[in-house]
């Protein structure tokens, strides 16, 4: 049988609420935290941005981003929900799949081929 101990005190009461509600709270602090990231991203990258979602394990969420001047990045969220509220909340269209529409706005520099192209044909070794 399990003990189920009930608070004693209004002190108590309000340790026990305070405990169940910390969880919401961090959870806000991250969303909000976010939202500011993909603010920030957008008004450096043409003043919007594009987010898709993706699960990349552990219950974390990959936000990646699309700035209007063709910019990307990618940010992680600790789960679906926090990364879909801070992406709407900062004001991005979420789209459901990385298709060719939202891939074709991406604009990628000599940095990123030289690393895509370095370690599959004629680069550097990848070691």
């Amino acid at each position: 049988m399990a003990d189920t101990k009930q608070a004693d005190t209004p002190d108590e009461q309000l340790d026990d609420q305070a405990a169940q509600a910390r969880p919401g709270k961090r959870d806000e602090r991250r969303t909000a935290a976010l939202a500011k990231a993909v603010r920030a991203f957008a008004a450096s990258h043409g003043g919007s941005a594009e987010a898709q979602l993706a699960h990349i394990g552990r219950g974390r969420v990959r936000i990646a981003l699309v700035g209007a001047d063709g910019q990307w990045g990618n940010l992680v969220a600790d789960s679906q929900d926090i990364a879909r509220a801070a992406a709407e909340r900062a004001g991005a269209e979420v789209h459901e799949d990385f298709d060719g529409e939202l891939a074709a706005k991406v604009r990628t520099g000599p940095y990123e081929w030289s690393r895509m192209a370095g370690i599959q044909v004629g680069g550097p070794a990848n070691s």
